[in-house]
This record gives structure tokens, sequence and C-alpha cells, in this order.
């Protein structure tokens, strides 16, 4: 019995890992930038490290692509999209404004889940949606307009971006008969294809290639993205949903001090109130599942 405490305590500890790591994310990236490498290029150079360490997987996985493409093909371009909206709007936003728009994806995930999986809407689910609306609308009010709107792109990236990580954990739901590791590893596949397609279709001069940055770049390719997403496949698979969601609740934490220490960035009145409400909405919705 003695045991157990101590065996919990370490996927905690890859959650709130993987919550810090996407906490502070924004600053190694902004660095990056600074450099040379813009978004799209550092997004590719990551995730195209973290799949060639994660090639190994997929090609043991390849039956569970042949029985499912077009349902993995459809995750891939769901968290192609949301991993590379949210990188593009911390880089231009403000970064707990970005976190807590992404944190809307309660909202979506609920409306997704009746709408693809026949899921029925239980009473929490009514709490969870009117807490993240009237959260969305206190952010996003614009008194020039008199109404809620997304004031600049950062703002549209990171709600996208929550859209597609809800339809994404929908899929990945539906997807039961996949294995962990090929749903991860696809992921990357998603934005290395998606990231890749950007470069092609826009300006695809390559950044200067200093060996000291693109040895930065690969390195948060390998122990960040690739690392911090085994650590958070881990702990979700260790723990109830209503634990781990709520631990990762800590994103949020650790961007507010990080952007607050680093970046000089701080939240108002508005951002404040309507961010409480939107995390409220995430505990909620953690409860639910635990339900």
């Amino acid at each position: 019995m003695s045991i157990k405490p101590k065996a919990d305590i370490f996927p905690v500890l890859a959650l709130l890992v993987a919550a810090t790591f996407w906490g502070v994310v924004w600053y190694p990236l902004r660095w990056l930038e600074i450099q040379g490498i813009n978004g799209v290029w550092s997004t590719f150079i990551l995730f195209a490290t973290a799949l060639m360490v994660g090639l190994p997987w997929l090609w043991r996985g390849r039956q569970d692509i042949f029985k499912h493409p077009l349902l993995l093909m459809s995750i891939a371009l769901a968290n192609g999209w949301c991993n590379t909206s949210f990188i593009l709007a911390v880089l231009d936003g403000t970064v707990v404004r970005v976190m807590l728009l992404f944190y809307l994806s309660p909202v979506w995930a609920v409306l997704l889940g009746r709408l693809l999986l026949g899921e029925r809407l239980p009473p929490l689910g009514f709490i969870t949606l009117a807490l993240a609306l009237c959260g969305s609308m206190i952010i996003l009010w614009d008194p020039a307009l008199g109404m809620p709107w997304p004031s600049e792109q950062a703002d549209w990236l990171a709600i996208s971006s929550g859209m597609t990580f809800a339809l994404s954990n929908v899929l990945v739901r539906k997807a039961k008969g996949v294995r962990v590791t090929v749903k991860t590893v696809i992921t990357w596949v998603g934005v290395t294809s998606l990231t890749g397609v950007m470069l092609l279709a826009g300006d695809m001069t390559p950044p200067p290639w200093d060996p000291a940055v693109l040895s930065v770049a690969v390195a948060l390719g390998i122990f960040g993205m690739a690392l911090i997403t085994v650590l958070l496949v881990y702990g979700v698979t260790q723990m109830p949903v209503h634990r781990s969601s709520t631990i990762l609740l800590f994103e949020v934490l650790a961007g507010a001090v990080s952007a607050a220490l680093l970046a000089g960035e701080h939240l108002g009145v508005a951002e404040w109130a309507g961010g409480t409400l939107i995390l409220l909405a995430a505990w909620v919705a953690g409860r639910q599942s635990r339900a």
C-alpha cells in the first residue's frame, strides 16, 4: 500500500513537465525567430525532427494505417493545423491570451462529440458551454464594435487551434483500434506535411543555417516535441481524464509567469475575468469526464 502513492507521482510529474513545456515553448520559438528562423520554418524543423525519432513506431504500426487510412489522415490534418496555428499565434500574439482562447476547446469538443459521435450532452455540458462562451465574450469584447470579435490574427489562430484540437480528440476517440504510438507519430506527420506545403506555396527562402541555431531547433524537436509528447501520452494513460485535464491547466500558469518575467506581458482585467471563466469551464469538462 505504501508503494502506490510513490508510483502515482510519476504520471503527475510527467504531465506537469509537459504542461510547463507548452507554457514556456513560446520563448525558444521567439528566440529562433529573432535568429532568422520564422514560425513556419521552425515548426517544420521541430516536427520533422520529432518525426525522424518516431518513424520506427510508425513502421511497426503500419497495419493500423492500412486499416484506417482516412481516419488517420483526418487526425493528421487536424493536429497539423492545431500545432501550427498555436505556434504562429504565440509568436505573434499575447502568450496568455492565446492560451486562454485555445482553452475554448471544451466548447468545440462538446459540440463535435454531439455531431460526430452522437454523444448526449450531459447537464455539466451546458455549464461548460455557458462558462466558456461567457469567458470568450469578455475577452473578445470590442468596445468599438459593441460585440465580441477577434481583434487580431493571433486570436483567430488561437481559436482555430482550439477547434482543431477538439476535433483531433474526437477523432482519436473514434480510432479506438489504432495504437497510441501510431496516433502520436501521425500527429508529427500532419504538422510536417502541412508546414511543408505552406513553405512550398509561400516563400521557400531557407533561413540562415547557423549550426548553433539549427542545433537548438533540432534539440527542441527531439527533447521538446518528441520527448514531451511521450510524457504526455504516458501521463494521460496512467490516470483518469478528469485528473489529467486539470493538471494540464498548469500550462496557463506557466505561460502567464514566463510571459510576465521574460516578455513583460501582462493581462488586463477583461482577460483575467474571461480567462477565469474559460479555465473553470475546462475544469468542469474534466469533472464531466469523471462522471
